[in-house]
């Protein structure tokens, strides 16, 4: 894929709290109309904090991409939990132990539906290993693979993201990193548009399958995020550290708008908009209240032709790497 071999970056200025401050900062929230960039509701979107969990929607979209770049099934792809997954915290809803094996298909269910950390992990040092292979060197893969999710993060346009660990918990020296809500609508923005990705978000639960070290079993991964099946929802992630705050990124999708053209064709304009919401105790019924407070903003000015003042201003620059 792209961001494995050239990578630009847009310029999206912001501020940075000091890491005492992160939990104890305002919210921050942005929605943006996912194909045409239109910024319809930002609040401290430019501020840097961490985002627990949402850093999963990167280490996916690396994982998808890295499939299609090699010609893999992440279906058919299994892969071995190394013996580091017993440094890692939180939930554990496969009860993996290390050497045991996943499908890739399945670690990416249990770590974007039950945000598996310990999945994440597994998927990270296979692929990171996968990469230093085919690279001929050596060195740490999960660290490798974090650098591919960096790489992404430029690709798509972010300029105020920095990703220390596939999972976003509060380990290791470095800290889990930062991003910002603009940041992490780009982010979304091209993970909803990896067919993968969007079919195993929009999941309420799927059962998935441990080889396990005495035989195999079976466990059934629910979905963290509360809005899975409300009208118009596809996905995305929640995530929830002591320093980031609940957080989540909601992908609403509604019908195309199809509209007769001069020449007698017809123009069909899609409508999907990206929520991000980070730090806020209420993320669910506030993400609620962003999706009206979207929609209201944008179908007027799609009906209106889609003017634009200040283009800087009012459209979010979104690279889609191909």
């Amino acid at each position: 894929m792209k961001h494995f071999r050239i990578f630009r970056t847009l310029a999206l200025l912001g501020c940075f709290l000091p890491c005492g401050l992160w939990a104890q900062a305002p919210e921050s929230v942005m929605v943006v109309e996912a194909y045409s960039g239109k910024i319809l509701v930002a609040q401290n979107a430019a501020v840097k904090r961490p985002v627990a969990s949402l850093t999963k929607i990167a280490m996916a979209a690396v994982a998808v991409d890295w499939a299609t770049a090699t010609g893999n099934d992440i279906g058919n792809v299994t892969i071995t939990a190394p013996s580091t997954i017993q440094l890692v915290g939180g939930p554990n809803p496969m009860n993996l132990q290390p050497g045991e094996t996943i499908t890739l298909k399945d670690a990416l269910y249990s770590a974007l539906l039950g945000s598996d950390n310990l999945a994440a992990l597994t998927i990270a040092d296979h692929i990171g290993r996968e990469i230093l292979s085919r690279r001929g060197g050596s060195g740490d893969p999960v660290g490798v693979y974090v650098e591919e999710m960096n790489r992404l993060a430029k690709a798509v346009g972010t300029t105020n993201t920095q990703f220390n660990n596939p999972h976003g918990l509060d380990t290791g020296k470095k800290g889990p990193g930062y991003s910002t809500a603009a940041d992490m609508v780009r982010l979304s923005a091209y993970a909803m548009r990896k067919n993968a990705i969007t079919f195993i978000v929009r999941q309420k639960e799927r059962q998935v399958v441990v080889n396990g070290l005495s035989g195999k079993r079976a466990y059934k991964v629910k979905n963290t995020n509360e809005l899975i099946g409300e009208p118009g929802i596809s996905g995305l992630k929640t995530g929830t550290t002591s320093s980031a705050g609940p957080c989540v990124s909601i992908c609403v999708d509604r019908d195309p708008v199809v509209r007769a053209k001069a020449d007698g064709s017809k123009g069909v304009t899609p409508r999907r908009l990206i929520v991000v919401v980070l730090n806020n105790p209420d993320r669910f019924n506030r993400a609620r209240g962003l999706i009206q407070q979207g929609w209201a903003a944008y179908d007027p000015w799609l009906a209106a032709g889609a003017p634009l003042q200040d283009r800087n201003r009012e459209i979010l620059p979104m690279t889609i790497p191909q």
